[in-house]
């Protein structure tokens, strides 16, 4: 061979194994040689020059322009030397950049993978020359294109190295493949038969390997094993670019899936362990990973679509909005894949729905988390809230019974802090949205009393929208939050129970504070605690126990004011009592008229307060009545007297009719009346003590002050005064061990002359005297 030639051939070497942009010619065709161009984009570059049969005569094809001539049918006869020949740095690059062209990644894109394989292929070419220098120089020599220098290109010395080394030609594996090469089976996306010829190759160069036939060409070793990595990368892009396309808008291709699959399969059952001997060409691929992670990124790519953007200024409801635009995309695609592309796959005996599955779950997962960070206020966080433990989270998310989510169970869809997060969030503008609520629900009353509309009637009662605007408000939360989890249920019903406990008094406060202050409204409010204690109780037991107290508190703040009304109407009408006119007409109607009146309200009241209200109405007139006549304003001496026991008698008739009538159950007051008429009236005054003794037994909580006056209007002598109040203490005395005892002084707990004040006179003095 000229100088020329070795010059040209030195030159073409300098440049680099492959180097990026350059198109090398070769004569024979072999199963691994492909186009540059081909093998940098399987799927859309162009077939560049074509190769020539082994048949043929070997001819120079004209370069591709900007790329240097490589002869192809000129070999040198000697070996170059040392400076002609590339260093490792140099190939090493080469087989980078080559590396990454034609898997379709980017300069960072499994740059791992590729520092691995160079660093397992550069040991295995040092290994290669050490024992090719202990090597018998005439064994390289016997294998034509063995001895060759670096400045052949590659293409030729493969097509050598294989026709001498293993004894079988190219034709052959063409003719398994209807002649097609590697990057055409790829790009036709047959993948099994690819990764089948690429294992046949891989086999050979191995068995070369240990022959020795690369002894002295290691740079032709690199390059083929070059050739051979590139493929393989090449096929793990197609698989990745299948699985991407898997749920695009065309058709699910499941000769592909399928394809997919059995390549897998069968690279996983070539390469199942790395060898014992660091080999990079047997290595494993790990393309099952490399399908598992395309499949991850095809569903965050799916479901970052689906939720694109923010939900912007429509808040909880634009959030609302994208979710379930989210749940609709993630629960068709899932739909189509267990209809179309787990079946594809299933055939090829290839799990893919858990993976599937977990990828979507995932992706989800991890827009949600994004969602989180930007939600605000207690709206938005609750659609979210909501949505992962209620929506995402049903068994029916998918829409039909056979479909789950997982047979095994997934990681949380958010993160435990995340989630603790959100709901601590959640319960502060809870809080205040609730408080926020109370506030409203009092203005709305507020605006109810300011425009002096009467209480509505419902099932014959007073009634106000305060009770039904709290059971809704107390019942929402507390059902929204239990829908998400137990412990924020709980949390809920406290957050109501404390606010609820402080509106009570506010609420109280400003409705005495108002001019609607009346008999309806009170019924109204009375009633409305009512509903509010009864049913709050038995509907949340165990959590409103601590509201029992305020809210009888309120029943009783209104039932007093209520009650206050008509004793500040029928006081006046006391004051004409045991007077002269009293004895000679009836002043007692016009009072027991308006007591009437104000019981026809109390029909409209709960029937338990509205009986307690009737009783304490009871127990006031009797009590009263008391106080004028141990009050006297006028003295009856004689004739007057008697006439004034028998008109008190008549008076408690029609006082304990007259209640009766109207319902009450307070008949313990019936006594009382009689029995102070029947001392001022006997005249057998030995029967005195008895009557005493009656009026004593039946209300025990009467005092020593009380005997007096009443002993003071008989007008008895000091003596039998003496011994009748004598009497009455010990009676006294003796009702007070039995109420010491029994834990209240009055009977039942009764209570009607402790509250009637006697003051002190001249005529009681001298009947203690």
């Amino acid at each position: 061979m000229g100088r020329e030639q070795m010059a040209r051939g030195s030159q073409a070497c300098k440049e680099g194994p492959i180097a990026a942009g350059t198109v090398v010619q070769h004569s024979p065709r072999t199963p691994w040689s492909f186009p540059a161009t081909r093998m940098l984009s399987p799927r859309t570059a162009t077939s560049g020059l074509e190769l020539q049969s082994p048949e043929e005569p070997a001819k120079l094809q004209t370069p591709a322009r900007g790329t240097r001539k490589a002869s192809s049918g000129d070999a040198p006869s000697s070996h170059p030397s040392e400076d002609a020949r590339p260093g490792l740095g140099s190939l090493r690059r080469a087989f980078s950049r080559t590396s990454q062209q034609a898997s379709g990644q980017g300069p960072e894109e499994d740059r791992s993978l590729f520092q691995r394989g160079s660093r397992f292929l550069f040991r295995s070419l040092r290994r290669s020359r050490d024992d090719g220098a202990t090597t018998d120089q005439s064994q390289a020599a016997a294998v034509p294109g063995v001895a060759r220098g670096p400045e052949v290109p590659s293409r030729i010395v493969d097509g050598g190295s294989q026709r001498s080394s293993t004894g079988v030609g190219s034709e052959k594996l063409e003719s398994e493949t209807e002649g097609k090469s590697v990057a055409d089976l790829i790009t036709e996306r047959q993948l099994l038969a690819a990764f089948e010829q690429l294992r046949q190759l891989e086999m050979r160069l191995v068995a070369e390997k240990a022959s020795h036939t690369f002894a002295q060409d290691p740079t032709g070793f690199a390059r083929r094993a070059m050739d051979v990595c590139l493929h393989y990368d090449g096929l793990a892009a197609e698989i990745r670019a299948i699985v991407r396309e898997t749920l695009g808008p065309a058709r699910v291709d499941a000769a592909a899936l399928g394809e997919v699959a059995r390549a897998v399969r069968a690279e996983e059952a070539a390469h199942p362990a790395p060898p014992a001997d660091g080999d990079f060409l047997l290595a494993p691929r790990r393309w099952r990973q490399h399908w598992e992670d395309a499949v991850r990124g095809s569903a965050q790519e799916r479901v970052r679509a689906a939720a694109a953007g923010a939900p912007g200024p429509e808040g909880a409801a634009g959030l609302a909005r994208l979710l379930a635009q989210l749940g609709g995309a993630v629960r068709s695609d899932l739909h189509r894949v267990r209809q179309e592309v787990q079946p594809a796959y299933s055939a090829a005996g290839f799990p893919a729905w858990e993976a599937y599955l977990r990828a979507f779950h995932g992706a989800v997962a991890q827009r949600l988390q994004e969602l989180a960070q930007d939600a605000r206020g207690c709206e938005q966080l609750y659609v979210l809230l909501d949505w992962a433990a209620n929506v995402y989270g049903s068994p029916d998310f998918l829409g039909t019974p056979d479909l789950t989510l997982s047979t095994e169970p997934l990681p949380p869809l958010l993160a435990p802090a995340v989630w603790a997060r959100l709901e601590s969030d959640y319960i502060s503008f809870l809080e205040t949205k609730i408080m926020s609520c109370f506030d409203s629900i009092l203005q709305l009353e507020q605006s109810r009393w300011a425009g002096a509309e009467a209480p509505d009637m419902l099932q014959g009662l007073y009634h106000t929208p305060l009770s039904i605007d709290v059971h809704m408000l107390v019942a929402e939360h507390v059902k929204a939050a239990g829908a998400i989890s137990a412990e924020l249920e709980a949390t809920t019903l406290r957050i109501c129970t404390r606010a609820l406990g402080l509106f009570l008094p506010r609420f109280e406060k400003a409705f005495l504070e108002s001019k609607a202050v009346s008999e309806p409204h009170l019924g109204a409010n009375i009633n409305a605690c009512e509903e509010l204690r009864t049913s709050l109780l038995a509907r949340f037991p165990g959590t409103f126990e601590e509201l029992e107290k305020p809210l009888v508190a309120a029943t009783c703040t209104f039932q007093k004011r209520l009650l206050q009304g008509l004793q500040d109407d029928v006081q006046p009408l006391f004051r004409v009592l045991c007077t002269k006119a009293w004895l000679t007409h009836d002043v007692l109607q016009p009072l027991m008229n308006k007591v009437v009146t104000f019981a026809h309200h109390l029909e409209h009241v709960a029937p338990l307060r509205a009986q307690e209200t009737l009783q304490e109405v009871h127990r006031y007139v009797v009590r009263e009545y008391l106080a004028q006549v141990l009050r006297p304003r006028e003295r009856f001496r004689g004739e007057e007297r008697m006439t004034s026991s028998q008109k008190m008698g008549l008076d408690a008739q029609a006082i304990g009719d007259t209640f009766q009538g109207l319902g009450s159950k307070a008949t313990w007051l019936d006594q009382a009346i009689p029995c102070v008429a029947d001392i001022l009236g006997e005249t057998y005054k030995d029967d005195i003590q008895r009557h005493l003794e009656t009026l004593i037994g039946s209300y025990p909580d009467i005092r020593r002050d009380h005997v007096l006056a009443i002993l003071a209007l008989r007008r008895l002598g000091r003596r039998r005064n003496q011994r009748l109040l004598q009497h009455a203490q010990s009676l006294l005395r003796a009702a007070g061990k039995a109420g010491g005892s029994g834990g209240s002084g009055a009977a039942g707990g009764h209570v009607l002359f402790e509250e009637i004040e006697v003051p002190a006179s001249v005529d009681l003095l001298i009947t203690c005297i």
